[in-house]
């Protein structure tokens, strides 16, 4: 590893300035507000950070909170940015809930990120990028100061996680859309119980459809010319970059604890949430194996284990925050290793059906201590299938935003957080439309 220069920050090697540039390589490299306010860069691809800050082994000191931890681990990714003036602000004001890494027994701990706001581990990410969108905006002089719209295509968690993030925030806008009939009941409640600035919009089609009219906005003049233009999902990098933060975390923790090297096994829908620890790894974290643990939608697994990549139309599962067909995270995964034998060697895949899931999620109290999601339970599916010690179970959503499909195989019912519980007492407002960009324009404004 490299090692510091001269320069501070966080024990990173700061020989080279972090950019933005785009996975398809036909878009200039940019800072880290651009590409956060921009979204998608201008050739349709994914941003990306290069070069990766190399942490310094001798920075790898224990005792540190998490929003700690990430403002060391962000600072690189921010260096020579505005955003840089205000990193630590942002950073406590978007990381005051808990992130408990609990040992359940030897060799395996549980990473919990579903206390915050909407019980569910997009909350981190979320948080992050409105403070910092709020922040990008107010620089702008108000005379030129152009209105920002967010859209947000979500299978589940995200649309509440980045309503509740931006709703009332000066100078923003968002619309959310989410399957109709495609998520639980508790998520649709938290997608469609807000005013103000933030719209729902529930698609009849798939989340794959909701994320082709997100795309498909950015390819439209009427949009572009509403003022700014961004996405809050994770093609977003300001949103990948503080979930990289949690892993860097994590596996700091788990060293300290255990003189150990940690794996980590994580709930995988569109990717995003691996890609954070593909990238906490990049930088030189103490992370061994990163094991993906998807639905019946194995469209990953089926790549890990033949080589070919067949985006297909998603299936409806129990872990329907992860009914993905064509992950769009997978973009940034195939720049980062693009010799697949080299990502082969530290990283796999594996599906787990609904039946696994409904045993697993009856089982975990007995065998785990713990009442996981149906997402959190193909993590722990998985996890049973690995001989060797050291690994991080990924806990993504509280499991009290399912009941439906938790509480009939526990037994009884699940406690809700209190911050939940807020908000399922708001009332809803739903549109229902059709997946055509044209009913978006058309209701937005209704």
């Amino acid at each position: 590893m490299s090692r510091p220069c001269d320069r501070p920050g966080a024990g990173f090697c700061y020989k080279c300035s972090v950019r933005y540039v785009s996975t398809r390589g036909a878009a200039p490299p940019v800072g880290a507000s651009e590409a956060i306010l921009q979204g998608l860069a201008p050739d349709g691809g994914l941003y990306v950070p290069r070069p990766f800050p190399t942490l310094d082994p001798a920075a790898l000191k224990g005792g540190k909170s998490f929003a700690g931890i990430a403002a060391e681990f962000l600072s690189p990714f921010v260096a020579g940015d505005p955003l840089s003036e205000t990193l630590d602000t942002i950073v406590r004001e978007s990381f005051d809930f808990p992130l408990p890494l609990v040992d359940l027994e030897p060799g395996t701990a549980l990473l919990e990120l579903f206390h915050g706001p909407t019980a569910a581990f997009k909350d981190v990410g979320a948080r992050f990028l409105a403070a910092s969108f709020e922040r990008i905006l107010a620089r702008e002089r108000p005379e030129r100061r152009k209105r920002l719209t967010v859209l947000v295509a979500t299978s589940g968690d995200t649309g509440a996680a980045v309503a509740a993030a931006c709703h009332r925030r000066q100078g923003i806008e968002v619309g959310v859309l989410f399957p109709d009939g495609g998520v639980s009941p508790r998520q649709e409640h938290q997608l469609t119980c807000w005013d103000d600035n933030v719209r729902s919009f529930a698609v009849r089609g798939t989340f794959d459809d909701c994320q082709a009219l997100v795309k498909e906005a950015f390819t439209s003049s009427a949009w572009r010319g509403r003022g700014y233009l961004s996405s809050a999902n994770s093609i977003n990098v300001g949103r990948l970059l503080p979930q990289a933060a949690y892993y860097a975390a994590a596996s700091v923790w788990y060293h300290e604890r255990h003189a150990a090297t940690p794996g980590f096994v994580i709930p995988s829908g569109n990717v995003g949430n691996a890609i954070g620890c593909f990238w906490a790894k990049r930088c030189g974290y103490p992370i061994g194996e990163i094991v993906m643990a998807t639905n019946a939608n194995r469209v990953v697994p089926d790549w890990f284990e033949t080589g070919a990549w067949r985006p297909r139309p998603s299936c409806p599962t129990l872990a329907n925050a992860m009914d993905v067909g064509n992950p769009s995270n997978m973009e940034r995964l195939f720049d980062l290793y693009p010799d697949r034998e080299e990502l082969l060697e530290i990283a796999r895949s594996f599906s787990v059906d609904d039946d696994s899931i409904r045993r697993t999620i009856a089982d975990a109290p007995g065998r785990w201590g713990q009442i996981p999601c149906p997402h959190t339970a193909t993590a722990f599916h998985v996890r049973e299938r690995l001989q060797t010690p050291h690994w991080i179970v990924v806990a993504t959503a509280h499991p009290a935003k399912f009941e439906a499909i938790v509480e009939p195989l526990v037994g009884h019912p699940v406690e809700v957080p209190a911050s939940l519980g807020a908000l399922l007492a708001r009332p809803t407002r739903t549109r229902c439309i059709e997946p055509r960009l044209a009913e978006v324009e058309r209701c937005w404004e209704s």
